[in-house]
């Protein structure tokens, strides 16, 4: 099959061999596909060789299916091989896509698509293709998407990364991944070659241009110690900066998930402060108060119920057609309503 698995796809980005002719990348993170197209573009075409990429109009290459398979078979003016690129690619290149499986190479035809169903042609054709890679591109969340912060501060320069700065990083740049990029830019430059990624230095770099992030911890942290007002200022900072419905309920579902583990642990005898200074990764500094407080608030029966909720929230942002910053900021103040409530 060609559709590659976490474990083939690093190494085929660094070095798809002769025998690939087509690469299919496709999926809901516009700024994956494009991260990856272009590591695998800089692996094909030699950093000398200015001739070594072509770029080829969609509507062109479905005009005339013939087009990407004779450009992939023209031999770079400059020696190497040769790499084709065509972006927001549909099944209306199936016929296009065919005639580069069966092509001469030795370049390689690269296509950049959104999300195509199961059903597509483009998938259908290329999937059972020996000579054909199928990369699926979907946002990444919890440890995929801290392995690849992790890795992409290490490419920037950036040394170790403190396990709590990674943590928070990752509950804030998943949503976009080339705003992540930016993001983890300026931060490996604040860290310097080789520095630790510290969580201070994580909160001091990115409170520069990274406020909506920080007003979201701030709404649901307010949420959780029942400061109802606190927390719907903090929501409206949160979306003028652009955070999403479904992006501040999954933050308030993680939010929600390690209270629950040091609630069970106070429940059980320890002091607040132990339970949550046992997690993994520790709570970020700045909060810790609050989450202390917060443990005092919730019993891990209301935390669970709490967190069913919020799923329900999240599967409503995806299929009712109502607005999801609504039903995001309802899902958020009824926590802050339930915390205000047992403070009484």
């Amino acid at each position: 099959m060609a559709k590659l698995d976490a474990r083939r796809l690093a190494a085929f980005l660094q070095d798809p061999g002769p025998g690939w002719r087509v690469a299919l990348l496709h999926g809901d993170d516009a700024g994956l596909v494009r991260e990856r197209a272009e590591t695998l573009l800089r692996a094909v075409v030699a950093p000398d060789d200015p001739f070594g990429l072509v770029e080829v109009p969609r509507d062109a290459a479905a005009k005339d299916p013939g087009l990407l398979a004779a450009e992939a078979a023209t031999p770079s003016l400059g020696g190497g091989r040769r790499a084709v690129r065509v972006r927001d690619v549909t099944d209306g290149l199936a016929a296009a896509a065919k005639e580069a499986l069966a092509g001469r190479g030795p370049g390689l035809v690269v296509l950049e698509a959104g999300e195509l169903p199961a059903r597509s042609r483009l998938r259908a054709l290329l999937e059972p293709a020996e000579a054909a890679a199928v990369i699926a591109c979907y946002r990444e969340r919890g440890a995929d998407l801290a392995a690849s912060i992790g890795r992409l501060l290490r490419e920037l320069g950036a040394g170790a990364v403190e396990p709590a700065a990674l943590e928070w990083l990752a509950g804030r740049l998943g949503e976009d991944r080339l705003l992540m990029r930016r993001e983890l830019e300026k931060l490996a430059l604040y860290a310097g070659a080789g520095g630790t990624v510290t969580e201070e230095m994580a909160l001091a770099c990115l409170a520069e241009g990274g406020a909506g992030a920080l007003d979201l911890d701030e709404a649901l942290m307010a949420a959780m110690t029942g400061d109802l007002a606190t927390a719907d200022r903090a929501l409206d900072a949160a979306f003028a900066e652009g955070a999403t419905g479904v992006g501040v309920v999954r933050a308030a579902l993680r939010q929600v998930q390690r209270l629950h583990l040091a609630a069970l642990q106070v429940a059980a005898g320890m002091a607040p402060a132990a339970a949550a200074a046992g997690l993994r990764p520790p709570v970020f500094f700045r909060h810790r108060p609050a989450f202390e407080r917060a443990l005092r608030l919730w019993r891990p029966e209301q935390l669970a119920a709490a967190g069913a909720a919020l799923l329900e929230a999240e599967r409503r942002t995806k299929t009712t057609g109502m607005p999801d910053a609504a039903i995001a900021r309802g899902a958020v103040l009824a926590l802050a309503r339930q915390a205000a409530q047992a403070r009484r």
